[in-house]
């Protein structure tokens, strides 16, 4: 991959013009943060990077680029930014940001700037994006849809909350032509001007409320995905499913797991049917989707109207779809032992999560636990416990999920994990973490016999105990690798 030299770039355009020779404000140093250095410098602004760690700081500092402290900031005059760039996770009652807008200063995030970038064809031709965001399901809809452009000969990228920032898409040579874009709720709620060539909203349940302020405000900011030409809703969802009515698109398709009325995409008879954008079109065979089961079906539905809103051909959706496979910790096989499975799923971060995977078994002992960040976990437990034979948690809010067990499912046998009790005060956040984790699979190890499914689906952010969830996945495939038979059913 090369990036553009700058010698080779057009002039800023009408849209970004205000920011040549002017200092912008980079609020946060992180990938996204990283991201806007070079396209800033490319288009004449002056970036000046704040952060509230000391050694993100001196990392900026050491790549010769002006810094200053939150501290700082929060008693200067920002008049002199002509734009603060914020980081996604930087809530909007950030003292920083609060005072850029009392100054009149405009507060954008990162992915509003590459909306505006790409819109003054900095780097080349404008891109098609594609939008996809939900609670659940953001990524593997994200590869999907990038599968699907792959097999049509698309030359295209995932980006976004996926992990490659967007500038850093725009900026390759050659560049895409169509973005799959995954987007958060919070990049969502910092790029207002943002219109997709076509975008999905997966579903919407309770998560990240202590950012938003509520679940309304959370489904206005996942709303905005439904703003360009298509927008598509997960039907199945009641609350992605109310957003149709609401979508400022042009044109509001749905899809459901079932059969499709007239504009939808659903399921017949073990296949993708698309009713949308064609009178009848099969896309693809259920059982060549990954991962199984429903949430990997409604996935694969969506990714399919995002690129059926496009005109990609049906035999290459089949393709595309066939073509991908689930990434790590994402309801990923580890092993069987005694007749047991062992599947991590640690990206399950949320109640919604956790149900879709639990839902793909019928007797499971469940590994979970961490930080609920005020989702509720009762209406969870009310509709999966009967097919619990176990549950082991674990983490800052396991008490809440334990006590939520003994209202609803009283009769499920549940062991509820201290951090502390295996862990001396010299060993390392992540040697605790480890054994905890250990003693967690061994825990429902015990609990399983044959026929039964161990699933770390933990309903919860990781960030209590854990560096992420891939940490905490690799964690429980660790432990999992490490039992022997006599783990399976000792404690029945």
């Amino acid at each position: 991959m090369v990036e553009h030299s700058p010698r080779a770039l057009r002039s800023p355009g009408p849209m970004l013009e205000f920011l040549r020779g002017r200092d912008v404000l980079v609020a946060g140093w992180g990938v996204s943060g990283r991201s806007l250095i070079e396209p800033l410098r490319d288009i004449g602004a002056h970036p000046v990077v704040t952060d509230s760690g000391a050694k993100a700081l001196a990392e900026a500092a050491e790549l010769g680029l002006e810094i200053a402290t939150t501290v700082e900031l929060e008693r200067a005059d920002l008049s002199r930014f002509a734009l603060v760039i914020t980081s996604p996770g930087w809530r909007p009652d950030s003292p920083v940001l609060v005072s850029a807008v009392t100054e009149g200063v405009p507060v954008w995030g990162d992915v509003e700037f590459a909306w505006w970038v790409d819109q003054a064809r900095i780097y080349g031709p404008v891109r098609k994006w594609l939008v996809i965001t939900g609670t659940n399901g953001k990524t593997t809809t994200t590869q999907m849809t990038h599968s699907i452009l792959r097999a049509a000969g698309i030359a295209s990228v995932a980006c976004g909350n996926i992990g490659l920032p967007i500038l850093d898409a725009l900026r390759r040579n050659p560049g895409p032509q169509v973005l799959a874009v995954e987007l958060s709720s919070f990049q969502l709620h910092w790029a207002p001007s943002v219109r997709p060539e076509a975008g999905v909203v997966l579903n919407v349940a309770e998560d990240h409320l202590d950012w938003h302020g509520g679940l309304d405000a959370y489904a206005a900011a996942k709303a905005r995905a439904l703003t360009g030409r298509v927008g598509v809703v997960g039907l199945d969802d009641p609350v992605a499913g109310s957003l149709a009515r609401k979508a400022k698109a042009r044109r509001t398709v749905g899809f459901r797991i079932g059969v499709p009325a007239d504009g939808e995409l659903g399921v017949v008879d073990g296949k993708l049917l698309d009713r949308a954008f064609t009178k009848a079109a099969i896309l693809a065979e259920t059982s060549d989707i990954s991962p199984q089961g429903p949430a990997g079906i409604a996935d694969a539905l969506a990714a399919s109207a995002l690129t059926r809103a496009i005109d990609v051909a049906p035999q290459f959706v089949k393709e595309g779809l066939a073509e991908h496979k689930v990434g790590p910790h994402r309801t990923a096989f580890v092993r069987e032992l005694g007749g047991v499975e062992f599947i991590d799923d640690s990206k399950a971060t949320n109640p919604h999560a956790a149900r879709a995977a639990i839902m793909a078994h019928p007797q499971v002992v469940w590994v979970a636990g961490g930080l609920l960040k005020g989702a509720g976990v009762d209406d969870l437990i009310e509709e999966i416990g009967d097919r619990l034979v176990g549950a082991v948690l674990f983490g800052a809010d396991a008490p809440v999920i334990a006590a939520a067990m003994a209202r609803h499912a009283p009769e499920v046998p549940v062991i509820e994990l201290d951090a502390g009790d295996d862990a001396d005060m010299e060993s390392s956040r992540s040697q605790r973490a480890e054994a905890v984790m250990g003693r967690a699979v061994r825990a429902a190890a015990g609990l399983a016999r044959a026929g039964d499914t161990v699933l770390l689906a933990p309903a919860a952010a990781s960030l209590d105990m854990y560096d992420d969830y891939t940490h905490r996945g690799r964690c429980f495939v660790d432990a999992v690798t490490a039992l022997e038979d006599g783990d399976i059913g000792r404690a029945l």
